[in-house]
């Protein structure tokens, strides 16, 4: 835990601590009678104590992207002076902290939009609306608002998207190559983390499956990837394991050291990898097509945000969701990007023009735009995870086979089932 001085924090704003009516979060401003002879001190910002979470990269020292983007919200106006604490909660974590003891829980967090209805169930976000609610709606497109918005009500602010794409090496592969798997698997060697739940839905979503019905709201339509579509995608993964200039990038082991090394050629990713690669040779792109049962299908992403969110236990919201929201803005994406060296994304639709040079910046984009599906996030998703790992690790390690592949479908998509029905 660290925490910012609180003289620290007056000096940014500029403001002397004998000026302000203190306030805490939740407390009430005190302040001292004038002397009679005196004329009363102008009032001045509220000081208010905030919680902040988010993960270690963001706050390691006063130069890292939290402190300095707080420092910037209270010298931007004079309303507030937060004082903030930092707390380290990696935004993939911020649901099960948070549903631990949401009282205590940050005021003010970073978390993944899939989070968003779990959230909501634990009552450990708020709504947010007014300026800051106009503000997601202005700046985003409608992908990334519809990333944050659940039963028509808005629950963060978007300050990058979160989906996965390909780094491939331009030496290996051309730009045309890069559209097709089959032609990519002919001239090198390609890693794919077959065995991660978050990937493996590419294929199932190619052949037509579904999950949670075609936009991943209706809870009652379960996950449907059993059948004549399931089969073929799965019968897709039994000739991907085949393949030898296919591996299964199990636990990012071989993919990104391999694209280093240059005995892989591509690998599927996000932006947070992009500071570990050091080939010289770098392309990305989104995904590519493949060839499945017969026909040319599109290989679909989960996409989604990571945003701001307010803990609806914060005795000055006020505070807390103007924060959020200039955490959220189009300058502090810009300023995120550049001190996390290009690896946070920023999503705010008036950056693209400046950012059309980044190649990982149009590779997330395009994936989002063209070769993506917005992961559910209704509570019921927590049930997926688990049962699509376990198929992928049964074709990794041929417990799938060409001879039993229907009737291990259908025994997925019947765990799928209990396990949604056991919620």
């Amino acid at each position: 835990m660290k925490k910012i001085s609180r003289r620290d924090f007056l000096k940014v704003a500029g403001v002397g601590a004998a000026a302000l009516g203190l306030t805490a979060c939740g407390g009430s401003s005190s302040s001292t009678a004038a002397p009679a002879s005196s004329a009363a001190a102008p009032a001045g910002p509220a000081e208010v104590a905030l919680k902040i979470w988010g993960p270690s990269e963001d706050q390691a020292d006063a130069n890292c992207w939290l402190p300095v983007a707080v420092e910037k919200f209270n010298a931007s106006q004079d309303k507030y002076v937060i004082v903030p604490t930092f707390e380290v909660c990696p935004e993939g974590d911020a649901l099960t902290k948070i549903t631990t003891d949401v009282a205590a829980a940050g005021d003010v967090y970073m978390f993944a939009n899939d989070q968003i209805g779990g959230l909501v169930q634990a009552e450990g976000i708020a709504k947010l609306g007014g300026a800051v609610a106009d503000q997601v709606k202005a700046d985003n497109s409608e992908a990334m608002l519809a990333s944050v918005t659940y039963k028509d009500a808005i629950y963060g602010v978007p300050f990058t998207g979160n989906t996965w794409f390909m780094y491939y090496n331009t030496d290996v592969f051309s730009a045309d190559d890069v559209k097709s798997l089959e032609t990519m698997l002919s001239k090198g060697k390609v890693a794919f983390p077959l065995t991660n739940s978050w990937y493996i839905q590419a294929f199932f979503y190619a052949a037509g499956c579904q999950i949670f019905g075609a936009d991943g709201t209706d809870a009652a339509a379960g996950i449907q990837w059993g059948g004549d579509a399931g089969v073929m995608a799965a019968t897709y993964l039994l000739d991907l394991m085949a393949n030898p200039n296919f591996v299964n990038d199990d636990g990012n082991k071989y993919g990104l050291p391999g694209l280093n090394d240059g005995t892989v050629g591509a690998f599927f990713s996000g932006s947070w990898d992009f500071g570990n690669i050091t080939c010289k040779t770098l392309g990305a792109a989104q995904l590519p097509t493949v060839q499945m049962g017969g026909e040319t299908k599109q290989l679909m992403a989960f996409y989604g945000s990571k945003a701001i969110g307010v803990n609806p236990h914060c005795k000055n919201a006020g505070a807390a969701v103007a924060l959020a929201g200039w955490l959220g803005n189009a300058e502090m994406q810009q300023l995120h990007y550049e001190l996390r060296s290009g690896s946070v994304i920023p999503c705010a639709t008036s950056l693209q023009s400046s950012l059309a040079d980044d190649v990982v910046f149009n590779a997330q984009n395009n994936c989002i735009a063209n070769t993506a599906m917005i992961q559910p996030f209704i509570p019921e998703m927590s049930q997926y995870w688990g049962v699509a790992e376990t198929f992928g690790k049964a074709v990794a390690n041929a417990e799938v086979t060409k001879a039993n592949v229907a009737e291990k479908v259908e025994a997925m998509n019947k765990s799928f089932a209990d396990a949604i029905a056991g919620i």
